[in-house]
């Protein structure tokens, strides 16, 4: 799961039009999520946060809790602050600087900035995907294909529209490296790096330049490109998030220090015994082998697994699709007239249907490895 979150409702729109199968969330609070899939197949979920820092830290929190999402992007536009930097140029923030923080002394202003850097292994996707040109086959037919920065942002609470205020020679004197200011960035990446340094990243389309001419450049309707080419960089990025997630949690990984368990290791268990595996990591085969009681232990896992199911209905964690889906796997898999080959098959496309819920998948694996184990 991707949380994708936008200020503005044409950035939302251009986000949305990516995503399929949409299903509408309400959170006890009012805040409505959009739920669907993208184009790769994973799944986003989809708010619109509003404007300012405030108000993008607050839903993303909101929608962490509720989604527990490997990543969490923040998609729209931005003004730029270098002539070289066109309009219709993506930048992702390789740097979010929240620039408002400061102290006031004697001898003048000085700036006391929180600052967050984009997370490794989503600056390497980033970068992979600018370098490929795969992301703009998401760009609407005919559009120009803009270039893509890699560089800091200036989030603060500030419209920024004039290149000679004070406020504007601020932002220039201490964060000459901004190659764009956005009021939202940093509530985002904050609220991301207090849920145990969840992935948070933005993408930002630019529209005006930052330098009292935003009235003529909104005219000329740069806003809504704008913000559709960072919607369709955004959106393959999502997507290769979605499946690296997805391959970590199928892939072995092994800590320093660890020390392999090499060849296959066989547990037995009959009667009434239950053997349980307890290991760091583990290369090669595990097979478990069960006596008559397998089977009567397979429907309690089933039907324990089928209360899993419904409780992720319930919560809105599993949409009413993918539910249905998962229960006929499910009923495919309780055949106790079934081939053991069938029932594999069975809870296999069962795990594919509930792979973003780690508890429901982890509890599939565990009814895979007991049929595997049985005679």
């Amino acid at each position: 799961m991707i949380v994708i979150l936008t200020a503005l409702n044409l950035e939302y729109q251009a986000v949305r039009r990516h995503l399929t199968g949409l299903e509408t969330q309400a959170h006890e609070a009012g805040t409505l999520f959009e739920v669907g899939r993208l184009p790769g197949g994973g799944r986003a979920a989809l708010c619109l946060a509003g404007k300012g820092n405030q108000s993008a830290a607050v839903l993303t929190e909101r929608a962490i809790a509720r989604f527990t999402p490997s990543a969490v992007l923040f998609v729209g536009v931005a003004g730029g602050l270098y002539p070289s930097v066109r309009l219709g140029d993506v930048v992702v923030a390789s740097k979010v600087y929240a620039y408002h923080g400061g102290t006031a002394e004697d001898d003048g202003m000085k700036a006391r900035p929180r600052a967050w850097d984009i997370p490794h292994a989503a600056d390497q996707l980033a970068q992979h995907l600018d370098r490929t040109g795969e992301w703009t086959r998401h760009l609407p037919p005919g559009a120009d294909v803009p270039a893509v920065r890699f560089a800091p942002i200036a989030a603060g609470e500030v419209v920024q529209d004039s290149a000679t205020s004070a406020h504007a020679r601020w932002v220039r004197d201490h964060f000459n490296d901004a190659l764009a200011i956005e009021m939202e960035g940093a509530g985002v990446v904050h609220a991301a790096f207090l849920n145990s340094a969840l992935p948070g990243v933005v993408v930002r389309g630019i529209s005006d330049r930052a330098d009292g001419t935003k009235q003529h450049t909104d005219g000329q309707n740069w806003q809504p490109r704008a913000a559709a080419n960072a919607a369709a960089f955004a959106i393959a990025l999502a997507d290769e998030l979605a499946r690296t997630a997805h391959d970590g949690r199928s892939r072995h990984t092994t800590r320093t220090g660890s020390t392999p368990m090499l060849g296959e290791n066989h547990n037995h268990a009959g009667g009434n015994a239950r053997v349980g595996v307890q290991a760091g990591v583990i290369h090669g085969g595990v097979h478990q082998s069960f006596g008559a009681s397998a089977p009567a232990d397979l429907a309690g896992r089933i039907d324990a697994l089928r209360g899993q199911l419904r409780q992720a209905r319930a919560d809105e964690r599993l949409d009413e699709e993918t539910y249905r889906a998962a229960e006929a796997e499910l009923a495919i898999a309780a055949d106790t007239t079934a081939e053991r080959g069938t029932m594999l098959v069975a809870l296999k496309r069962l795990r594919g249907l509930v792979v973003d819920l780690s508890g429901v998948a982890a509890s599939v694996a565990a009814v895979i490895a007991l049929v595997q184990g049985m005679a």
